[in-house]
């Protein structure tokens, strides 16, 4: 009879928070802002920038979630993570039932915020398009959906800082380069829909797997 090895926390937390910020940022507010500036600026300083905003963001997040560890009594936290993780899935597929079919709300944002930001001073200097990008890609990213999935999987016992950290990160940084490199052809090909919708599948299942955890 062979036992069943319990998989490393380290490595279920990278693979958890990989996924789940990858499905969530690609044709994000912060993805599309990244692929527009890289057509209007060098790719190079537009992915410093906007990655250090993420990066910044994502330690925010992560520390945000552990406080919520620290505060609550250890009983408590596979629920919440559970009933997290189960509303943030639902509202996802919610989310996912109003869009139109052809749904472009977060392009249209990201494509706002940046001819704001550029009408006010022409951006030509490196220094200044990294300090553009950085600026916009933080505000962008507060509140946004990235940043709740991370700071709810913070929340979930099973989860190490360090696999969260270098999932989130790893995720991030992909996408990030992605939307630098190749964002025009892949920015039209995204389904946004489709997307949300694996996204919320993904949040429930991790719902479930927390609730069972919760019930021991």
């Amino acid at each position: 009879m062979t036992v069943p090895v319990p998989a490393d926390p380290n490595v279920a937390a990278f693979g958890a928070s990989f996924t789940a910020i990858t499905l969530a940022e690609l044709g994000d507010k912060t993805f599309f802002m990244a692929l527009i500036l890289a057509t209007r600026h060098r790719g190079r300083y537009v992915f410093v920038g906007a990655f250090a905003a993420l990066a910044a963001v994502t330690l925010i997040s992560l520390g945000v979630g552990y406080g919520l560890r620290e505060l609550l009594p250890t009983a408590v936290l596979p629920w919440l993570a559970a009933g997290l993780f189960t509303a943030f899935g639902l509202k996802l597929l919610i989310d996912a039932q109003h869009m139109g079919a052809d749904a472009d709300e977060e392009e249209r944002q990201a494509q706002q915020a940046i001819e704001d930001a550029e009408r006010r001073r022409p951006i030509t200097r490196p220094w200044a398009v990294v300090w553009e990008a950085f600026a916009l890609v933080f505000i962008a990213e507060l509140g946004d959906r990235t940043q709740l999935a991370t700071i709810f999987l913070a929340t979930a016992p099973a989860f190490t800082f360090a696999g969260l950290l270098a999932g989130t990160l790893a995720g991030r940084g992909l996408l990030t380069g992605v939307a630098v490199g190749s964002g025009k052809w892949i920015g039209q090909r995204i389904n946004e829909r489709l997307l949300y919708r694996l996204s919320g599948g993904l949040f429930i299942a991790f719902g479930l797997l927390s609730l069972q955890q919760a019930l021991g």
